[in-house]
C-alpha cells in the first residue's frame, strides 16, 4: 500500500536514529544524543563507519577533533576539508600500526588545514611509526645507559621511574615509536 511506500521515504526520526546508534553500533547514550542531534553530522558519521567499521572509534574522532574544528571555523560536516573517507583512511593507518594514535592528532590538524589524505601527509612529514625492533631496542639502550641512577631505582622495586624511560624513548623517537612495542622491549630489557 501506498502507506508503507510513504513511510519507507521518510526520513529517520532523531529518537530512532539515536536507539540505532546504540543497538546497532554499541554506542554509549551520550555519543548517540550528539551525533544525531545534527543530521549533517549523524550522515557524516555513519558514511565513516560504512568506511571504516569501528563505531566507537568514528565517534570518538567526529565528536572529539572534528567537532572541535567544525566549531572554530563555524561549518557544518559536509564542509569540512576532512571527509570521511580521509578520516577513514587515517584511522586506517592508525589501526594498521602505521602511525600512533598521538601522531594521528598531528596528522588530523594537517588534512584538516591541507585537504590531503592522510598516507600523504604521513609519507611528507615522515610520520611513520617506528616499528623496528632493533632500532629501538638501541635506542632504548642509550636511554638506559644515560640514566643509570633511574635504572638501579627501578631495579630496586621502583616501577613509577618506568614511565620516565618510556617518556625518554618516545621523546628521543619524536612520538614515532610504536609505544606498545617500546614498554614490552622495555621490560624485556630492564629485567635482563
Amino acid at each position: 500500500p501506498w502507506i508503507d511506500r510513504v513511510r519507507a521515504e521518510l526520513p529517520e526520526l532523531p529518537e530512532a536514529k539515536r536507539k540505532r546508534y546504540i543497538e546497532v553500533y554499541g554506542l554509549p547514550d551520550y555519543d548517540a544524543e550528539v551525533l544525531t542531534a545534527d543530521r549533517k553530522l549523524a550522515a557524516y558519521f555513519e558514511r565513516t563507519v560504512e568506511l571504516f567499521n569501528q563505531p566507537k572509534v568514528v565517534s570518538n574522532w567526529v565528536m572529539g577533533d572534528l567537532m572541535r574544528e567544525l566549531n572554530r571555523h563555524h561549518i557544518a560536516p559536509d564542509q569540512a576539508p576532512v571527509t570521511p573517507a580521509h578520516l577513514a583512511g587515517m584511522l586506517e593507518l592508525v589501526d594498521a600500526g602505521t602511525i600512533s594514535g598521538k601522531i594521528a592528532k598531528t596528522v588530523f590538524d594537517e588534512m584538516y588545514q591541507s585537504g590531503k589524505q592522510a598516507r600523504d601527509v604521513v609519507e611528507e612529514k615522515g610520520l611513520v611509526q617506528m616499528n623496528d625492533s632493533s632500532e629501538l631496542e638501541s635506542l632504548i639502550r642509550q636511554v638506559l645507559e644515560a640514566n643509570p641512577s633511574q635504572v638501579e631505582e627501578y631495579r630496586g622495586g621502583k616501577q613509577k621511574v618506568f614511565g620516565f624511560f618510556v617518556g625518554q624513548t618516545m621523546k628521543a623517537t619524536q612520538g614515532k615509536a610504536n609505544p606498545k612495542m617500546v614498554n614490552e622491549l622495555l621490560r624485556q630489557m630492564l629485567e635482563a
